[in-house]
């Protein structure tokens, strides 16, 4: 089911992209001065969701790759929203706990995030939203679980899984 478009700014990939820089204006536009970007909420809403992750639950947890994660991580414990320590059962392995500090900002930012998701869905009628949440899932899960395959040694999913290193790496510097 492939569908030709006139130009590149009607393909999935350009609207995709653009939706997502959308989101993160609206974003940090709602955060206003406490200067969370849409990955932080998402590590912190993560780690409050679960007990001392370890960076890699993390990375399960929120599709971010390792190196992300890392750095998003290094940059909340710099700004005392997150600590992290050795776990007691591999001393390799870290795990992450929210600080009051990030208790406090991530109820801060939950405001932010729902106005955020209604500014961005709001724009459709209330059936195509469930739509579109629908659709972006199958899509994450789907390729996801293609690169999941290619990772476990199946040889599927390789394309899929050298694209998303390949984004991941052309990230902004502002985790």
């Amino acid at each position: 089911m492939s569908r030709t478009h006139d130009t590149p700014l009607e393909s999935a990939l350009h609207l995709l992209h653009r939706a997502g820089q959308r989101a993160d204006e609206l974003f940090m536009a709602t955060m206003g001065e406490k200067e969370l970007t849409p990955r932080q909420f998402a590590v912190l809403k993560a780690v409050a969701s679960m007990e001392n992750p370890s960076q890699t639950a993390l990375v399960e947890h929120t599709g971010i790759d390792r190196s992300t994660i890392a750095d998003i991580v290094r940059r909340l414990i710099r700004r005392g929203m997150l600590q992290r320590r050795r776990t007691s059962h591999d001393a390799r392995m870290y795990a992450v706990k929210l600080t009051q500090a990030g208790r406090e900002v991530l109820e801060a930012a939950e405001p932010a995030a729902r106005t955020t998701e209604e500014a961005l869905l709001g724009v459709l009628p209330a059936q195509q939203r469930i739509t579109v949440i629908q659709a972006l899932s199958t899509i994450v899960a789907k390729l996801d679980a293609e690169a999941d395959g290619k990772a476990n040694g199946n040889g599927r999913g390789a394309t899929t899984a050298a694209a998303r290193g390949a984004g991941r790496r052309r990230r902004s510097t502002r985790q």
